[in-house]
């Protein structure tokens, strides 16, 4: 099982792969706004990304300024990202899965699940 941190990274990398899949030409300063970490922090990450070989940089074509990069998956990249993405998807279903059991059990500590149950079963008229 992966520590917090581990998983808090694996976001913070999905996060930037998809910003980049969906804008390439993103500045990594407009990356660090977007995903909500430092500015050195996504500078390091798509360094790592760029030598993981996940990501390419590339100059614009048409850019007047030729300082302006892109950042392009590369199909390491894209299946990467894929990877990421089901791992996601797998650990905030366990979380939602343990989320609806703990307040299952607080409602039923609470005494609420009694009273619950009843005002949501519906009333049959054939009754009587």
């Amino acid at each position: 099982m992966a520590s917090r941190r581990q998983e808090q990274q694996s976001e913070i990398k999905l996060k930037v792969m998809r910003l980049i899949s969906e804008i390439p030409e993103m500045s990594s300063r407009q990356v660090a706004d977007a995903v909500g970490i430092s500015n050195g922090s996504a500078y390091y990450v798509l360094t790592a990304l760029v030598e993981k070989g996940l990501v390419k940089l590339e100059n614009f074509k048409k850019n007047p300024r030729k300082g302006r990069y892109a950042y392009l998956l590369t199909p390491k990249g894209i299946r990467e990202k894929s990877i990421l993405t089901h791992n996601f998807i797998e650990r905030k279903r366990q979380e939602y899965k343990e989320l609806k059991n703990e307040i299952a059990a607080l409602e039923e500590e609470a005494g609420l699940i009694d009273k619950l149950t009843s005002e949501s079963k519906p009333k049959n008229n054939n009754e009587g």
